[in-house]
């Protein structure tokens, strides 16, 4: 391996020679209560920052339903990505623990926990010269050795990720010559090869045209409808999350705000709340049909128009 590809770890990819960590409440009781459906659970988790006066997530307990997929929502800096950080074992708790399949996340090896959980974090960084094919390829990495070679389960695999992620037809071009769009598909894509039982996506439609907003969340309905993997992962446009998400966590300065399938939790009040925004919510075929009006401030009455 080239020492300026990029290195798979613990779920996601980083630059080779960072020294760094991979990057990558209110409401009703957690999803059931039951952890027999649940993969991924967290208890009582403290979360934050070197240098914060206080932790991001505070104590949060959290169950994610298995085989469903459940977008955290929230306005910027309620918490949603350091939530999903402190899932993917990106951020180390200090109090609590998170647990997959009832084993600590951090007792499990990075290989071990790759296998299992893949994270694509906001922010991707690889060789403008590496092929989509070898981008892709590299998802591969926690299934084999330092000195293997590629398999025909790897081969299978990455073809299955390339038409999932519906970039078979980039498999030849090198990075460099693609879009922002067509890049964020092929790097779910190459988490997709990773094959694994969970799968965090932080914000994957942000800064992508309309166009590949649709794409990547095509991509999470045949996950939805297709596949029995567990997708968690954090959404800024509530109607996408609406639409998509079977079960919502919604975020307000770090604390749980509500949880719950879209239809009971995406209100009227949720909205004004917690986003600050004034909107109409009606029922609609694929979930909460949203319009927003105005943006609204704690010194604003609900008579204003």
């Amino acid at each position: 391996m080239n020492d300026d590809e990029p290195v798979a770890d613990g779920g996601t990819l980083i630059e080779r020679g960072d020294s760094s960590r991979p990057l990558a409440g209110g409401g009703e009781s957690p999803a059931e209560s039951d952890e027999r459906n649940c993969e991924v659970v967290a208890e009582e988790l403290v979360l934050g920052y070197s240098g914060g006066e206080r932790p991001v997530i505070d104590g949060e307990s959290v169950s994610i339903p298995k085989n469903r997929v459940t977008a955290l929502v929230g306005p910027n800096g309620s918490g949603k990505s350091t939530l999903l950080r402190g899932l993917a074992n990106q951020l180390e708790p200090e109090a609590g623990v998170v647990r997959l399949d009832g084993r600590a996340v951090q007792s499990l090896e990075s290989k071990e926990l790759a296998r299992k959980l893949g994270l694509l974090a906001q922010e991707n960084a690889s060789p403008a010269s590496l092929s989509v094919e070898d981008l892709v390829m590299h998802g591969r990495y926690p299934h084999r050795g330092v000195f293997e070679s590629r398999t025909e389960e790897d081969e299978a695999a990455v073809e299955r990720a390339l038409s999932l992620a519906g970039v078979e037809h980039l498999r030849d071009r090198d990075l460099g010559e693609l879009s922002g769009g067509q890049k964020q598909l092929v790097w779910i894509a190459m988490v997709l090869a990773q094959e694994t039982e969970v799968l965090l996506l932080d914000e994957p439609t942000t800064f992508l045209d309309l166009h590949h907003q649709l794409e990547v969340m095509d991509i999470i309905e045949r996950l939805r409808t297709d596949s029995d993997v567990t997708v968690v992962l954090v959404l800024h446009d509530i109607n996408q999350a609406a639409r998509y998400a079977e079960y919502m966590l919604a975020l307000d300065d770090g604390d749980i705000y509500a949880r719950g399938p879209p239809d009971e939790i995406v209100t009227e009040g949720l909205l004004r709340e917690v986003f600050g925004v004034s909107a109409t919510v009606e029922p609609g075929a694929r979930g909460p049909r949203i319009t927003p009006h105005r943006a609204v401030h704690d010194d604003q009455s609900d008579s204003m128009g």
